[in-house]
């Protein structure tokens, strides 16, 4: 009897061994959740990224911007999830991310190669760039290579464009250029429109940029042949990559893309300081019409109004209805979340606009060391207004490691501009800045101030206005 019992629970394990086989076999072929539905079921979209002017970077009011987040924010809101962004330092650590599955996707300028890589599919181009070579205006401009002479060209090292000059020397035996290890890109731009150097070899993307800045820059010539820029994912799931194609073609039917590329690319953010006429002329026609709110807003503030003043017109030219490439909006450009911080229920009207910027100023001013004298600590917070206080920051410290006094404007003006060289912003805690603007911006504010002060002469925040003939 009991031999029996044993052999009927053997039987019974037996069976139940073959139904867990059975119930393991077909869970083996049970198909496999696509890359968006597990996506989906995650609730986030895991993106890799560079940081710097063509992919991702923080604003001046710390939220996230760059073309590369535009794009993979929106494909994100499409796919219903959260957008989880990372920059990494190198695109072997982008590839890898993508190549481990610890990110879904790589949005970062990326070029599409000419040879396959391994683990990696590349969706479809979204933009085309060609190379430029950059001289500056009023030199004389070289119709090819041949025509450089003796003049000093010098590229990025390790860049693309080394591969398009040594592809020239083929033809051009005597070309020489240098290969530059301790800057990038923007930071030979600059050097060409101030004259250090004669040439450089610049991405269409990258001149865009820099022209923005140096208006002085000029295009020489193309070189043949055009490069394409494609998101990155993993290989193992054709589907993805049909599901990025149908969303750039969508973005690109709808003009969302030309727009994007409009907004990063095509900008001329309008530094240029107005010119005493011009100035003079909005002084008597639109500065009558909120110099009022102005000088309550400074007296809220503890500030001078013609300085909130000054800044006004640096930000809008005093045009209540102004709106930025970028979205700020109004009188002062507030972003939406400085004006949700301030309570603002409408960018533009004037009234809510000068004195939520006003108590935005302040804060700034707020946040720089107190033991900082003035007028430099008023210069600071302009420039923290403009560019962001942690990006001010970082100008700081550089500043200070370089053996330069972090509490003199004139000291650490001259470090601002290196926040948009990626051999000093990876430097930094913030990382790309346009700190070349923030300088612009603040020297326009105190132009601007000065001659409000000529035009009031008196230093009482209540000053009543002038007839100014």
């Amino acid at each position: 009897m009991r031999t029996l019992n044993l052999r009927k629970n053997h039987a019974n394990w037996a069976k139940f061994g073959i139904a867990a086989t059975s119930v393991l076999l077909l869970s083996t072929y049970a198909p496999r959740p696509s890359l968006i539905e597990q996506i989906k079921t995650l609730g986030e979209l895991r993106v890799v990224t560079r940081n710097g002017p063509l992919a991702f970077y923080r604003g001046a009011d710390g939220m996230p911007e760059g073309p590369e987040y535009e794009l993979a924010r929106r494909f994100a809101q499409e796919l219903g999830v959260k957008l989880v962004i990372t920059p990494r330092k190198s695109y072997a650590e982008i590839y890898g991310a993508l190549v481990s599955g610890q990110a879904h996707l790589a949005a970062a300028g990326l070029r599409v190669p000419s040879s396959a890589m391994r683990g990696v599919a590349f969706g479809p181009a979204y933009q085309h760039v060609h190379e430029h070579l950059v001289y500056r205006r009023g030199e004389a401009r070289p119709a090819s290579l041949a025509d450089i002479g003796d003049g000093d060209l010098e590229i990025v090292a390790g860049s693309n464009h080394a591969n398009t000059l040594y592809a020239a020397r083929d033809s051009l035996p005597d070309l020489v250029w240098i290969e530059n290890s301790s800057t990038d890109t923007q930071g030979l731009l600059d050097e060409v429109a101030d004259g250090t150097i004669d040439y450089t070899i610049a991405d269409s993307t990258e001149f865009a940029l820099a022209h923005d800045v140096h208006p002085e820059l000029r295009v020489a010539f193309d070189f043949p042949g055009v490069q394409s820029l494609a998101w990155a994912a993993s290989d193992r799931d054709p589907s993805f990559l049909r599901a990025i194609g149908e969303y750039f073609s969508h973005l690109n039917s709808d003009g969302e893309l030309a727009a994007i590329v409009q907004r990063y690319y095509g900008r001329e953010d309008d530094q240029e300081f107005a010119g005493t006429s011009s100035f003079m002329r909005d002084l008597k026609a639109r500065l009558p019409l909120y110099q009022r709110w102005f000088q309550e807003a400074a007296q809220a503030s503890r500030q001078d109004w013609r300085l909130l003043a000054a800044i006004g017109y640096q930000e809008s030219k005093w045009n209540p209805i102004a709106t930025s490439p970028t979205g700020a909006k109004g009188l002062m450009q507030l972003t939406s979340g400085t004006a949700s911080a301030n309570e603002v229920t409408d960018r533009t009207d004037p009234r809510q606009s000068i004195f939520a910027g006003a108590r935005y100023f302040q804060q700034v001013y707020d946040k720089i060391p107190a033991h900082v004298p003035e007028p430099d600590r008023t210069w600071f917070a302009l420039a923290a207004y403009n560019i962001g206080y942690g990006h001010l920051e970082d100008a700081r410290v550089l500043a200070q490691k370089a053996g330069r006094n972090p509490d003199s404007w004139q000291d650490v003006r001259e470090f601002l501009p290196l926040l948009a060289q990626e051999y000093w912003y990876t430097q930094t805690e913030n990382g790309y800045a346009r700190g070349r603007e923030s300088v612009r911006y603040v020297d326009n504010v105190r132009g601007y101030r000065d001659i409000l002060e000529w035009a009031w002469a008196d230093t009482g925040t209540n000053a009543s206005s002038v007839a100014l003939n």
